[in-house]
């Protein structure tokens, strides 16, 4: 981890909260998307309170071996060049399929006019390159890891 992110971190902990930051709490540093202008476009509407949800394809998850967010995970969210931004925590993770994910998911990720129509074509196409890196046929049942996440620190 950056010197700049694990700052962040210690401000974060050292920071005045309602209630007293944990001080064995863990992270992970991350960004939005696979371009560094969707890391930026993304993690700047999280600043903004735009984006609340996120959409992953669990197919990926399962080829790196990683496993799945965890509700109460923390996470820096970082821009283009690694910057910290924020901090979110996972409040709800719910996997369903491709064509399940419904209007609320779409308006929460905070993307284009926040529609279910937007988020389709979006997301198929983001998903459909992450099959093809996978070497996985794109589907409307492909299984997809729906996130929600509050704003903690910024």
């Amino acid at each position: 981890m950056s010197k700049q992110v694990e700052n962040y971190w210690q401000s974060y902990l050292q920071a005045q909260h309602p209630t007293p930051a944990d001080s064995s709490a863990t992270y992970e540093a991350w960004s939005f998307g696979n371009t560094p202008e969707m890391a930026d476009e993304l993690g700047s509407l999280v600043v903004q309170g735009i984006k609340t949800a996120t959409a992953s394809l669990v197919w990926a998850y399962e080829h790196e071996g990683e496993s799945y967010p965890q509700i109460g995970k923390l996470s820096i969210i970082l821009d283009s060049e690694g910057n910290p931004l924020c901090i979110i925590e996972t409040i709800e993770i719910e996997i369903k399929p491709f064509i399940a994910v419904d209007e609320r998911q779409a308006y929460e990720e905070g993307e284009g006019d926040r529609t279910l129509n937007y988020w389709r074509k979006a997301h198929w196409d983001y998903f459909s390159n992450e099959c093809e890196s996978i070497e996985r046929k794109p589907s409307e049942i492909m299984p997809v890891l729906c996130e929600r996440f509050r704003l903690i620190y910024k």
